[in-house]
C-alpha cells in the first residue's frame, strides 16, 4: 500500500504526516481519511481548487490531468509545475511526497 508524506503545514500537520492509501484512491481522500482536514469547498468534484497541493516526490506516479483540472489549476495560489488538486490525482502503488500550500483561494474560510 503506497504512503503519502504531507510536509509541515502549520494548520492542517503542523509535524507533518506520513499516511497509507488503497491504489485508486485520491490524494484528497486520503488526507480527509486520516484525520487531514485539507479545503474540499466542492466536495471532490473538480469545481474549486482549494484541495491544491504540490507533488514533491511521485508525480509521474499518479492518474493523468484531465483538461477540467488543468483548466483549474491555472486559478490555485502558488501555483507550481507539479501542482494537483488533490481531489484528481489518483495514487497508484508508488509513495509520493506532497506540500499543501500555505494559502487558498477560499475567501469564505479566510473570513473576507
Amino acid at each position: 500500500m503506497p504512503v503519502i508524506r504531507i510536509l509541515p503545514h502549520p494548520e492542517y500537520c503542523p509535524e507533518g504526516a506520513s499516511v497509507k492509501a488503497e491504489r485508486g484512491t485520491s490524494l484528497c481522500e486520503a488526507l480527509l481519511d486520516n484525520g487531514i482536514e485539507i479545503e474540499h469547498a466542492c466536495e471532490l468534484s473538480c469545481a474549486c481548487t482549494t484541495c491544491h497541493v504540490v507533488v514533491r516526490e511521485g508525480f509521474s506516479s499518479l492518474g493523468e490531468m484531465d483538461e477540467a483540472e488543468e483548466d483549474l489549476l491555472d486559478r490555485a495560489w502558488g501555483l507550481e509545475p507539479t501542482s494537483r488538486l488533490s481531489c484528481q490525482a489518483i495514487v497508484s502503488d508508488q509513495d509520493v511526497t506532497i506540500e499543501i500550500p500555505k494559502y487558498s483561494i477560499n475567501h469564505a474560510r479566510e473570513k473576507h
